[in-house]
């Protein structure tokens, strides 16, 4: 196989300079829609080609493997998470899967942190007060949030997005608190100053807000059960710009709207969007996963997938290989 006559499929628009070269590079089609090619057109695109630049809103199961037939080689996923794709279906097939992991770091945090400022001083709640004439002038007691400094910030997954998190954080005056399966570099934790707590539930009950940033696999589903979010105290609040999948969202909102919980801001969520009742809270912020959502990122991303797709095609490891039953990198 030689890039010169290897077919790509595309299943989501991309950046323009990001189609133009994979199509100077490629044998490629494009999608002009913003919008997720149905199943039956996936699998039909899939099985022409020899690459699928895949997105997260494609369901790559092993039922889809099964379907697209022997050509498929190479799954070139536009992002880090690949939790819609069944590895182990696709190294069955002898597609090799791979993804953009790093690319989105520091666009990622910069979301969280202005998460991690908004909700606690209420910057939405202001901003729709304006809108909606309520503001009548300044007052010793209106509209009162929580500083920030001060503050411990207990991090879910101190990986690349985590750590970027940390550093920010730690500028804004919050002190840092981690939950792995294991410490981190002994180096990184001494220069963030941060502190590891072996057990999620001790973590959860001590600090005052918390940030997802794991990936979602069937180990994390529901990690922040209803038991979890009800250890956290009632003045702690969420903030989430990883996977929805890994918080009990129904719970979630229950808790807040019960006051047991502070507030939430979130760009992910567990049914793809937001469920009515976190709508309607005032003391939640909510985005529409946006959290990689710059031009950098995104043409970034694109390049990666290039990256990935050229070195396969002229018979190298892509270095952004997926194997299954490794953790993902973010």
């Amino acid at each position: 196989m030689s890039a010169d006559g290897i077919k790509v499929a595309v299943t989501r628009r991309l950046p323009a300079t990001v189609e133009q070269r994979m199509s100077a590079l490629f044998e490629t089609t494009l999608h002009e829609s913003e919008k997720p090619l149905s199943r039956e057109a996936l699998i039909e695109r899939a099985r022409g080609a020899d690459v699928l630049a895949a997105t997260l809103g494609d369901r790559l199961d092993a039922a889809f493997f099964d379907a697209v037939g022997d050509r498929l080689k190479l799954v070139a996923n536009f992002g880090a998470g690949v939790d819609h794709i069944d590895i182990a279906a696709a190294d069955a097939h002898g597609v090799t899967v791979t993804n953009t992991p790093s690319v989105l770091a520091e666009d990622a945090a910069d979301m969280a942190m202005a998460l991690i400022l908004a909700v606690p001083r209420r910057l939405v709640e202001g901003v729709n007060a304006l809108i909606e004439g309520r503001f009548e002038g300044w007052s010793p007691t209106w509209m009162l949030g929580r500083r920030v400094r001060g503050k411990k910030l207990g991090i879910i997954g101190l990986g690349r997005v985590g750590e970027a998190i940390a550093r920010r954080a730690r500028a804004f005056g919050l002190s840092i608190h981690y939950h792995n399966r294991q410490p981190i570099n002994p180096h990184i934790e001494e220069a963030l100053e941060a502190t590891y707590w072996e057990s999620l539930d001790q973590m959860l009950a001590h600090v005052d807000i918390v940030s997802v940033n794991c990936p979602h696999t069937p180990a994390t589903f529901h990690l922040l059960s209803r038991r979890r979010l009800e250890l956290m105290p009632p003045h702690a609040y969420l903030v989430n710009v990883s996977r929805g999948e890994i918080v009990d969202e129904t719970a979630l909102a229950d808790l807040i709207e019960s006051g047991r919980l502070a507030g939430a801001g979130l760009d992910v969520y567990e049914r793809g969007g937001p469920n009515e009742k976190l709508l309607s809270l005032p003391n939640v912020v909510l985005l529409p996963h946006m959290a990689s959502a710059t031009v950098e990122s995104r043409i970034e991303m694109g390049e990666r997938v290039i990256i990935n797709i050229k070195m396969f095609a002229d018979g190298h490891r892509p270095p952004d290989r997926v194997i299954s039953g490794l953790d993902v990198d973010f």
